[in-house]
């Protein structure tokens, strides 16, 4: 449940940046019309929706000092603002599950590498997810 809670939270943020959607707008968007339903004969996995809301409020919440966390990870010529917005969205819900400080980092770490695999199947960026959000978690001790 956590696990699908964390990839919604990719979705929604990658949707708020994409159209501009507010944090209560998505959340509600999300929670009766994704998490769990069925539209058009597809049924769409459930999740922890306090998970969601909470790893959510954290990335919007802290997201100008979620973004100088990667900037800082990031080469001097690829600041945050030229990432793929999917990839910033999964740095932004990672970062936001790291300061937490609930879940083992490794865990946090590896469950956004999964759904990193999950939008970019045969290309690099999972390795890229993976460096960003290990050197990421050392600087949030």
């Amino acid at each position: 449940m956590k696990s699908a809670a964390r990839f919604y939270v990719v979705q929604a943020l990658f949707q708020m940046e994409a159209i501009n959607q507010d944090l209560n707008e998505i959340k509600e968007e999300f929670e009766n019309f994704r998490i769990g339903a069925e539209l058009d004969g597809i049924k769409y996995n459930d999740a922890d929706k306090k998970y969601f809301r909470k790893i959510l409020d954290v990335a919007v919440k802290n997201q100008s000092q979620i973004d100088k966390l990667t900037d800082q990870a990031l080469v001097k010529k690829w600041p945050i603002s030229k990432i793929d917005p999917t990839i910033r969205a999964l740095f932004r819900g990672g970062v936001a599950e790291l300061l937490l400080e609930k879940t083992p980092k490794n865990v946090v770490i590896n469950e956004f590498v999964d759904i990193a695999k999950a939008f970019f199947p045969e290309g690099k960026e999972t390795k890229f997810v993976n460096a960003i959000l290990d050197h990421i978690s050392k600087e949030v001790d």
